[in-house]
């Protein structure tokens, strides 16, 4: 079976990043339908029977395989800034665990938040461009929200009654443009007033009540090209592109 390893910085995060690209391999897959997904691939973390990794967690994970599997250290020698130096270890750790236990990683799918560091997603594409040969082939591609992910969250929401409707304009009259078509420009942290209603988290919060399945509905109901438009600026168009050049190709050449 082969494998995408997914590296997030919560479940949150693989939720978000596993569906919306299971949505796109369906949809230019001609083959492929949903309920046959999980015989075609599975989702992984770096250890075995997991469902992904976390970036906090990378250090003591590559010591625990390198404990179990005589993994080499790994020197970046300067090379690699912050993200990059933890994206270069996890590719090169890949690549140990292809050889070494034999499994058939394909991919790897790096989502990481940006946070107002911009330079989160120029490191781990640096540490891409250095792998661009690898043996065997790897796909790695990058998610990097702008500037978390519930700003493409909010990309996908369409008001489902009359009560969101509401909510949705008190909030757009209270800032003043739609925080669904441009949830780019909730830029605070705040859980306090007067910037509470300028997080991303907090308009999730009003518009969903809370609850996990009314924001899975915004990316895995929400028409694809819909996500395009509003997520231009956040981060989720350009990952969509990522899927659809990156991983699809290995999905289509393995009907």
């Amino acid at each position: 079976m082969i494998e995408f390893v997914v590296i997030v910085e919560s479940s949150a995060d693989a939720r978000t990043a596993t569906k919306l690209a299971e949505r796109l391999l369906v949809e230019k897959v001609e083959w492929l339908e949903h309920e046959t997904l999980q015989h075609h691939f599975q989702w992984s973390g770096l250890e075995a029977g997991t469902e992904n990794s976390c970036w906090k967690n990378i250090d003591d994970l590559t010591k625990r395989l390198s404990d179990k599997f005589k993994f080499p250290t790994i020197r970046s020698n300067g090379k690699f800034k912050s993200d990059g130096q933890s994206a270069n270890k996890i590719m090169k750790l890949i690549s140990f665990l292809q050889y070494k236990q034999k499994r058939d990683i394909k991919a790897v799918i790096f989502m990481r938040d940006l946070d107002h560091q911009s330079e989160r997603r120029e490191h781990i594409e640096q540490a891409r461009s250095e792998q661009s040969d690898p043996q065997p082939k790897l796909a790695i591609i990058i998610g990097t929200p702008d500037r978390m992910r519930e700003a493409w969250v909010l990309n996908g929401f369409i008001p489902s009654n009359q009560d969101e409707e509401q909510i949705l304009k008190e909030i757009t009259t209270q800032l003043k443009f739609n925080p669904c078509e441009e949830s780019h420009r909730l830029r605070s942290n705040s859980l306090t007033e007067p910037d509470r209603l300028r997080n991303p988290k907090v308009v999730v919060e009003k518009l969903t009540g809370g609850k996990m399945e009314r924001e899975q509905q915004c990316w895995e109901e929400t028409s694809l090209e819909l996500l395009r438009k509003n997520g231009v600026e956040t981060g989720l168009t350009a990952y969509i592109d990522e899927i659809e050049e990156r991983l699809i190709p290995l999905i289509g050449s393995a009907e």
